[in-house]
This record gives structure tokens, sequence and C-alpha cells, in this order.
């Protein structure tokens, strides 16, 4: 066994993507911390997600904090800006998009529980402290929960962005055998 270098790592998992962006958007909802935000464009171009949209007081590129994490992912990612989140997911729907919103309530579903007749979705995840907004969670289709078994069951947001995005990955990307 040997680490693949630099060069083959590009070829790798490049083979498998497909020619047109998975149809997954993200909605960024006022997320506090800059960090955080890259740490998303960095995760949405390794899933091949369709867009970002950075909503509220999400740092937008170009900002310093945001490219020391993403990497450079921001010129590859595409994504918009919309001031309120609610009037990005308005938008969404009038594009086709069906709505999912993260978050723990008491009507959510396991995110496991999505199918391929809900695609294309739009994720929304919410800010560090608040969650998402109660104005779009109202307006969801649905609301998805990634399940969690310890005490805490908060995990950092970019982290819940990650497993959801790839949980959602495996609902609707062609069957492969890599």
């Amino acid at each position: 066994m040997r680490k693949l270098t630099n060069e083959e790592k590009e070829g790798h998992w490049g083979r498998f993507r497909p020619p047109k962006r998975f149809p997954i958007a993200a909605v960024l909802d006022n997320i506090r911390s800059a960090y955080n935000v890259g740490s998303m464009f960095r995760t949405a171009e390794c899933a091949y997600i369709s867009e970002l949209i950075l909503c509220g007081i999400t740092a937008k590129p170009p900002h310093k904090e945001v490219e020391k994490t993403a990497l450079g992912t921001t010129q590859l990612v595409p994504w918009r800006y919309f001031p309120d989140t609610l009037e990005a997911v308005q938008a969404l729907k009038r594009e086709g998009w069906r709505i999912a919103a993260l978050e723990i309530t008491d009507q959510s579903v396991p995110i496991q529980s999505v199918g391929k007749g809900d695609f294309p979705l739009a994720l929304v995840v919410g800010n560090e402290v608040s969650g998402v907004d109660d104005r779009v969670l109202a307006s969801a289709d649905l609301v998805v929960e990634i399940p969690q078994f310890g005490k805490k069951e908060s995990l950092n947001v970019a982290v819940a962005f990650g497993v959801a995005v790839f949980l959602l990955l495996e609902k609707c990307r062609p069957d492969f055998a890599p």
C-alpha cells in the first residue's frame, strides 16, 4: 500500500464525476464564522454540488478567513448572495428546488429518509447559535436531521453540512463501482 500522489488523487474519483454538478444546493443561513463558510466551500467542491447560496451575515468571497479554509474553492463552486434567507428559499422554489432545512424539530425526519424524488434539493443550514430561521422552517418542504446518539446532540455547522451533503449524495448520484 502507498499513498497516492497529488497528480494521482486528481483523477482517482474524477472518473466518476458527472458532466453536471449533483442536484444539491446549500443555503447558508446567517453563518457567523467565516472559517465555517470556507470549510463549507471546500466540502461543496469535493462533493461537486450545484451551488452555495450565502445569506444575511454569511461572509462572502473575497474574505480572508473564508479563503483561508476554502483553499481556492471559492473560485470553483458556483455561489450567489441574498440579503434574506427566506428570499433565497422563495427564489429556489420558483426555480424548481425542493427545500430541506437541517434542524432538529418535533417534525424533523432522519436525513436518510430523503428519496430520489426529492431532488433537486436545496439544503438549508442555520446559524451556529439560533439554527435555521423560523420563517424558513415554516416554508421548507421537509425538515431533516442527522441522527446523533450522544448527550450533546449538536455538531459544528460545517461538520453537520459535510455529513448531510455526503448522505444526500448517496441518494441522488448514479451507482458506480469504485
